[in-house]
């Protein structure tokens, strides 16, 4: 197994359980979501880690001018400190690592996804005070200033560049096609953001069949968040099913079939034959 290596059962039991913790919590903390996500990819981030992980990101937020102005001068601030002078950034080649979606090694490298750069920018800003949050446009995720009648958008994947409304209609165009819709712009709240985080290395997993591993601590983590897709359940039990793990594979396609069958009786049939072949895996 290539590293990062998961840490010890012991561990990642108590990680779920703050997760879980956290997430139901009455303010669900982003960064601490993430870096708990973090720990359970990689053994090696410990408590200290974690706690210079969150100084990281303190300190980052001391290097802002105290209170710089309306929300471009935020967009201008955060761009000249974290794109210019300390290079966050982007690039193709960050959408193979697996790196690229725990926050930890997105502060180590300087380099993630846009959705973790989004993270560091949106965390930064927060403890500064800005009026920051994340806007989950299809396919690409950015950064919003300031309400909606003000609102500057940033993309941390291209060092914060400032967005205007061709730039974000272009974005949401070249991912799915269809025209930018004003509720695409509307602020994502913290646990869309971790469940997003966790979709994107559940893809990653999905195209190396090898890290199987990697996508059911993923799906297993969407499932400790308050509200997620029900079909979670189902891939968690072809992930038991394709680590060899039959009966436990065959019990969660059972109780995924009994939800299923009150609104797709055919479905809920198919799903029941998928474990009665699970089963016979066993002989």
């Amino acid at each position: 197994m290539r590293p990062p290596y998961p840490p010890s059962p012991e561990r990642s039991a108590e990680l779920r359980r703050r997760f879980a913790e956290e997430a139901r919590s009455e303010r669900p903390d982003l960064s601490m979501l993430s870096l708990l996500v973090g720990a359970e990819a990689d053994g090696g981030l410990d408590e200290a880690g974690m706690d210079a992980a969150q100084m990281e990101l303190d300190r980052l937020a001391g290097q802002l001018p105290f209170r710089p102005g309306g929300p471009m001068a935020w967009a201008t601030a955060l761009h000249h400190l974290l794109g210019v002078r300390d290079g966050f950034r982007g690039s193709p080649a960050d959408y193979q690592r697996l790196e690229s979606s725990l926050l930890h090694e997105v502060l180590r490298r300087r380099r993630g996804l846009p959705i973790l750069l989004s993270v560091v920018w949106m965390e930064v800003a927060r403890r500064a005070g800005a009026p920051v949050y994340g806007v989950a446009l299809p396919g690409h995720f950015v950064v919003g200033f300031g309400p909606q009648e003000q609102q500057v958008l940033v993309d941390p994947f291209d060092g914060g560049r400032v967005l205007n409304g061709g730039d974000a209609e272009l974005l949401v165009a070249g991912a799915t096609g269809a025209p930018l819709d004003p509720s695409m712009l509307t602020p994502a709240d913290p646990l869309e953001v971790v469940l997003r985080i966790l979709n994107n290395i559940r893809a990653w997993a999905a195209a190396r069949p090898e890290r199987s591993d990697v996508g059911l601590w993923a799906v297993e983590l969407s499932l400790l968040l308050p509200s997620h897709p029900a079909r979670l359940r189902y891939e968690r039990a072809q992930l038991l099913v394709q680590r060899g793990e039959f009966l436990s594979g065959a019990a969660e396609l059972d109780a995924y079939a009994d939800v299923v069958a009150a609104v797709d009786e055919p479905a809920a049939q198919r799903v029941r034959r998928q474990a009665q072949s699970a089963r016979a895996m066993l002989n």
